[in-house]
């Protein structure tokens, strides 16, 4: 199990306290996920790696080192811009090992990046890892999946129900290393008492959205290691991870 817990003295006028942790989950025995932690920067993201061969955590591992190489410094624009070429980066990397290694070989992986910089937050994605946000009690889910089922579901083809269990659930439509590097952004102002979540798809679809605010909500710290224990306590078939970050203000002298 990976973990981290980092308080750092606060970007502008906020304090961000965050955890991430990840596991392979209670059947797998490697783990295709990675993780980025960076309160002093603002900067979190979970990567969802695949591929099989062992190729899935190199796939996410080399987004993770690509995000982690991002330097103090930016403001929110500029570090809004760093992210995304740091991800086209990890694109390219992906496409060339690939076809380094040849036949049919796929180096894939899903991306969902949390910013926060000077009252407002951002969120970048491709693929079905998500972001939610709990806000005054109430947990919403800020990204939408690139996946099968979504496409399914919105078209009016499958129900909610049909699309927790639905054999395809597997198929995502966009990820870092594909064939075209697509991500969806969504942005809105913090407000002090924001918690996030980012996790891969191995804790949203064991754990219900009912009981991920629960744990989101807890005041104590380990808000990740609750995530996977969670998780795991429902004999999670894939690998778990999970970042869940707190946003405070800081009080004006």
């Amino acid at each position: 199990m990976m973990h981290a817990s980092i308080e750092p003295g606060g970007l502008s006028t906020w304090r961000f306290r965050s955890w991430a942790a990840s596991h392979p989950g209670a059947v797998r025995a490697h783990n295709e996920d990675s993780f980025v932690n960076r309160p002093d920067l603002g900067l979190w993201a979970v990567a969802d790696g695949a591929g099989g061969h062992q190729a899935g955590d190199v796939a996410s591992q080399i987004i993770a080192d690509a995000l982690n190489a991002v330097r103090p410094g930016f403001s929110a624009a500029e570090l809004l811009a760093e992210v995304r070429h740091r991800l086209a980066g990890a694109h390219n990397a992906l496409r060339l090992e690939a076809t380094r290694r040849g036949g049919h070989v796929m180096l894939v992986s899903t991306i969902v990046v949390l910013l926060a910089r000077d009252d407002y937050y951002a969120c970048l994605w491709a693929g079905d890892s998500r972001a939610y946000l709990l806000r005054a009690g109430r947990l919403r889910q800020l990204t939408r999946d690139h996946s099968l089922v979504q496409e399914l579901f919105d078209a009016g083809a499958i129900s909610a129900a049909e699309a927790v269990h639905h054999p395809s659930a597997n198929i995502i439509t966009h990820a870092v290393g594909a064939d075209t590097l697509e991500l969806d952004k969504v942005t809105d102002r913090l407000l002090p008492g924001d918690r996030f979540l980012l996790c891969s798809d191995g804790l949203f679809k064991t754990v219900s959205e009912h009981e991920l605010a629960g744990i989101l909500a807890v005041e104590e710290d380990l808000a990740a290691e609750r995530f996977l224990g969670a998780a795991l306590a429902q004999q999670a078939g894939d690998n778990i991870t999970a970042v869940a970050i707190e946003a405070s203000q800081l009080m004006a002298h």
